[in-house]
């Protein structure tokens, strides 16, 4: 049986992680990038990757695989956020912007 810490740690990963989820899906199926920060992105993905290296020299699989799933779908946002502001189809927030 794991112990305690394991289970609250697997269980942290893998809220953390798919709260992640409805703003990756929803930003690679729209490709609406225009309201999100493109240096909360970079910095964040910056982060995660920090967490993955992290956990990596801890042997640590909650945070390893944690991280490792958050840093590609907040990878595939910041791609999508880079992308639209280099080709300039950021879509406008609201009808009146249009």
């Amino acid at each position: 049986m794991p112990a305690l810490p394991d289970v609250i740690g697997y269980a942290a990963a893998l809220l953390t992680t798919a709260s992640f989820l409805p703003q990756a899906i929803l930003t690679i199926r729209t490709r609406d990038t225009a309201a999100l920060s493109l240096s909360m992105y970079g910095i964040f993905t910056l982060g995660v990757s920090l967490w993955l290296v992290y956990g990596l020299f801890l042997h640590n699989l909650a945070i390893i695989a944690a991280n490792a799933v958050t840093l590609l779908l907040s990878a595939s946002i910041l791609y999508v956020k880079i992308y639209n502001s280099l080709t300039r189809r950021e879509c406008p927030h609201t009808p009146e912007e249009r």
